[in-house]
């Protein structure tokens, strides 16, 4: 009994191990961890080189992505992906930013993404920003074609929460894309009205679900200015659009984040 006992407790621990493994699944040649994030390079095709090149940028020609995938993850089945927006401010990348949303995010059943380059570009725009998210978006499509129908969200802080509203209506004016929901925190500005102005993506674009998070404590988006922005998203005709408070300053509150992405469920019959 002596012996069989070691044999028996490496037998229990890598079924553990192996529980954590999607063996089914690989992304970029890398192994999909349940309930883990993988850091992943990937080459950047020339359509999305020159959009980011756009303004004098260097053409990025290999993107990185922070992906976490939740502990049930098979892609058999349908996922909706949250896609992390950072601010340009303080040359913030998108990946910085993706612990603000990781936990809730995989706790929910989503995938949790967050797409930059390997370099840095000269102008941090929109069309940089925005083709670095089509082209991870294209590498999940490529790995895993079923993808292409898997809805997607758009979350952001601050200033990423102002440019959310760029990216998803760029995206909705030329690619199928189905957006289902926003979280906007921090934010004192209503630019997705100007941005749907802007790109004209179809009208059911206004259909998409807005949660705005707003904290009582905020210095740079305080509650009136939230209140504005909802006023100002209602007036252009965004049909969903929610404000909650939570007992915080200009940061994000995973505990909303997870109130949110079960409301984009529950909306889009997810």
């Amino acid at each position: 009994m002596r012996r069989v006992a070691p044999i028996a407790l490496v037998a229990v621990f890598l079924l553990k191990i192996g529980a954590n493994i999607c063996e089914c699944a690989t992304l970029s040649g890398q192994m999909v961890r349940l309930g883990g994030t993988l850091d992943l390079r990937y080459p950047i095709d020339k359509y999305f080189q020159d959009y980011a090149a756009a303004g004098g940028n260097t053409r990025p020609t290999t993107g990185r992505a922070l992906i976490s995938f939740p502990k049930g993850f098979d892609p058999a089945r349908t996922w909706p992906i949250l896609i992390i927006v950072s601010t340009s401010d303080y040359h913030r990348t998108n990946a910085m930013d993706a612990p603000f949303y990781q936990d809730a995010g995989m706790a929910e059943g989503w995938i949790v993404l967050a797409a930059d380059a390997t370099i840095g570009p000269r102008e941090d725009s929109e069309a940089w920003r925005v083709a670095l998210v089509g082209a991870a978006l294209q590498m999940l499509h490529k790995e895993w074609p079923q993808s292409v129908r898997w809805p997607v969200a758009f979350a952001g802080l601050s200033g990423g929460a102002k440019r959310s509203g760029f990216l998803a209506a760029m995206l909705a004016s030329t690619n199928p894309v189905k957006i289902c929901g926003f979280f906007l925190a921090g934010i004192n500005d209503d630019r997705i009205s100007v941005a749907y102005k802007t790109y004209h993506p179809p009208p059911a674009f206004l259909n998409i679900p807005i949660w705005l998070s707003s904290g009582v404590g905020d210095p740079i988006a305080p509650p009136f200015k939230h209140e504005h922005v909802r006023a100002s998203l209602v007036n252009t005709g965004f049909k969903h659009v929610r404000l909650e408070s939570f007992a915080g300053s200009h940061e994000v509150d995973p505990a909303q984040v997870q109130l949110a992405l079960r409301w984009f469920r529950q909306l889009g019959n997810i």
